[in-house]
C-alpha cells in the first residue's frame, strides 16, 4: 500500500468503564514515585512478571498459541500460558483472540477496529476508550474456544483474578509488591502491547508487501519479545517465527523452539525468510 492517509477519528461512544479502569491503573502506576514504595525486591518482581505475563501470556499463549494456532500444546501447558495473560488483564481472552483475528481479517480498512489511518493515538489506545462495532464479531471468530469452560471463565473473570493476585502479592511483599508487580508492571505490559498495534503500523521497514501499513520495527520487537516483526507476521500469520532474519531476534520463536526440543510444542507452523512455509510435527 501507499503512505497511510489519516482519516478523522471516528464518533463512538466513549467505553466509561474501560476510561474508568485505565485511568485508575495508570493513576496505581504513579504511586511508584512517592518516597518509600521502591523496592529492589518489588522491581524485580515486576520483571518477573512483565516477562511472564506480557510474554509467555499474550505473545506465546494469547497471540501465537490461541489466535493464530501456530504450533500445539498438551492442554495443561496451553492453560497456563491462557492463565498467564488472563493476569497481563487486557481483558477477556475470548474477546482478546476474537478482537486480533478481525484485525487480521481488515487490517487498516474500516472494519479493522485499530485502523492505522486514524492515527497513531487512536491505534495506540484511543479505540478501546470506545464502544467499537468489531465486538458484535467476537462470537463469530472465536468458535473454536468460546464454550470452552476454562477460557469462558477467563474472559469473566480476569478483574477478580487480578485483585486475588494483588492481595497475595500484598501478603508476601505489601505496598511496593503490588505497586510494582500490578500496576507499574500492567502499564508496561499494556503499551508494549500497544506499540504492536501502532508503532508497527507507522515506523520500520517492509520486507513483504501487504495489504495493510504494517512495518517491522527493531524496538518493538525487542520490546515486545519478537511481536515488533510485524509485517512478517502480517504477510505470514500462521508462522510461530516472526523474526525471519537472522538480524530478527525474536525471543518467543526462542521460547517455542525449546517447547519444542523438549517435546512440548508439536505441529509448529513455519516460514523461511524466502517465503516457503512447513510444520514441524516434532
Amino acid at each position: 500500500m501507499t503512505a497511510a492517509q489519516e482519516l478523522p477519528p471516528q464518533n463512538l461512544k466513549p467505553a466509561w468503564k474501560t476510561i474508568f479502569f485505565m485511568a485508575l491503573v495508570h493513576l496505581g502506576a504513579l504511586c511508584a514515585l512517592i518516597p518509600g514504595t521502591f523496592s529492589w525486591s518489588g522491581l524485580a518482581v515486576g520483571g518477573v512478571l512483565f516477562w511472564m505475563t506480557g510474554g509467555l501470556g499474550i505473545t506465546l499463549g494469547w497471540h501465537r498459541l490461541l489466535t493464530h494456532r501456530s504450533f500445539q500444546l498438551p492442554k495443561f501447558l496451553e492453560y497456563f500460558f491462557a492463565f498467564c495473560g488472563a493476569l497481563a488483564c487486557e481483558g477477556g481472552v475470548i474477546e482478546w483472540v476474537g478482537l486480533h483475528r478481525n484485525h487480521h481479517l481488515h487490517s487498516d480498512h474500516d472494519q479493522d477496529q485499530h485502523n492505522s489511518r486514524r492515527g497513531f493515538w487512536w491505534s495506540h489506545m484511543g479505540w478501546m476508550l470506545s464502544e467499537i462495532p468489531a465486538k458484535s464479531e467476537i462470537d463469530r471468530l472465536t468458535k473454536d474456544i468460546n464454550q470452552d469452560p476454562f477460557y469462558r471463565f477467563l474472559d469473566d473473570h480476569f478483574i477478580w483474578i487480578q485483585v486475588a493476585f494483588g492481595l497475595v502479592l500484598f501478603a508476601i511483599g505489601g505496598w511496593s509488591w503490588v505497586i510494582w508487580g500490578i500496576f507499574v508492571r500492567l502499564v508496561a505490559v499494556y503499551h508494549v502491547t500497544w506499540f504492536v498495534n501502532s508503532a508497527t503500523h507507522q515506523f520500520g521497514y517492509r520486507t513483504f508487501e501487504s495489504d495493510d501499513y504494517s512495518t517491522n520495527c527493531w524496538w518493538v520487537a525487542l520490546l515486545a519479545f519478537g511481536e515488533g516483526w510485524h509485517n512478517n507476521h502480517h504477510t505470514y500469520p500462521h508462522s510461530a517465527r516472526h523474526g525471519l532474519q537472522w538480524w530478527e531476534f525474536d525471543l518467543t520463536w526462542e521460547t517455542i523452539r525449546l517447547l519444542q526440543i523438549l517435546g512440548f510444542a508439536k505441529k509448529v507452523r513455519l516460514v523461511t525468510a524466502s517465503g516457503e512455509q512447513r510444520d514441524e510435527s516434532v
